[in-house]
């Protein structure tokens, strides 16, 4: 962030201000607490009440790891214990549909390199939320509410020794974990976890920049209507789709998995 031009105000958790004045961006990292444990971390409804109001108030939003949990508690959304237990270690995530036309998701890999480290997952989005990542163990790896809020379930921000340091802190409950083959794997990928993200936060920082440059979000339309059945009917609304598809607005090309963004 700050190679990017961004000037960081860093706070914990208790000091937190009492409002979103005179910031320009918010940026939510993890803790060990989960995202509704306000007996645990006496500050949460403070934290998600900020995040509603920086939602509202479209202030560029980023939360991370357990940041991405409280982004989605605080609008709506659920957050439990994993069903398919921890997802832990260098892994990938796979983008969805949505994410060729996101500001920020558009010119990433298909399946991008990152650092998992959680044991509670996002298992519904916030209402209007986009769905913009998965992965086998967590579907709801990344989504955008509003016009300027993300939520990554994953790491991007680790070195090195912040997994080794959590490796040895989890040790006994990630028992029956490969820890040394995870470690090793989690240590090695971070050259290529700098160059898939640190485009994607000095894309982030651009937005703080200058926000307007951001149009509104699109979701998906919501059919109200009874389903089609009639074979003509089908027929002239799959040509439709198609139409609309390739217009210029919806022509957005998915990157390949390995292409990474240029300066052209």
């Amino acid at each position: 962030m700050r190679a990017a031009g961004v000037e960081l105000s860093i706070v914990d958790g208790p000091d937190l201000p009492d409002t979103l004045d005179g910031y320009a961006g918010v940026v939510v990292l993890g803790g060990p607490m989960g995202a509704n444990d306000d007996d645990v971390a006496p500050w949460l409804p403070h934290e998600r009440a900020l995040l509603r109001a920086a939602v509202a108030d479209e202030v560029p939003t980023l939360g991370i790891c357990l940041g991405a949990q409280v982004l989605a508690a605080a609008n709506g959304g659920r957050v439990t214990t994993n069903p398919e237990g921890p997802e832990i270690g260098a892994q990938l995530v796979a983008k969805r549909a949505a994410a060729a036309t996101d500001p920020l998701f558009a010119t990433l890999p298909i399946t991008p390199d990152v650092v998992q480290w959680h044991y509670d997952t996002i298992t519904v989005l916030p209402p209007g939320a986009i769905h913009l990542a998965s992965s086998p163990v967590c579907d709801n790896q990344a989504f955008r509410l509003g016009r300027l809020a993300w939520g990554i379930q994953f790491h991007i921000e680790t070195t090195p020794d912040v997994v080794r340091a959590w490796a040895a802190k989890d040790a006994m409950r990630l028992d029956g974990f490969d820890l040394g083959s995870m470690l090793s794997r989690a240590v090695g990928i971070h050259d290529d976890l700098a160059e898939v993200w640190q485009p994607f936060i000095a894309a982030f920082a651009d937005i703080v920049r200058d926000p307007g440059s951001v149009p509104a979000a699109r979701g998906p339309a919501v059919a109200t209507a009874g389903p089609v059945t009639d074979p003509a009917a089908i027929r002239a609304a799959l040509a439709a789709e198609a139409n609309a598809s390739r217009a210029p607005h919806g022509a957005t090309e998915l990157p390949m998995p390995g292409r990474r963004p240029t300066d052209d």
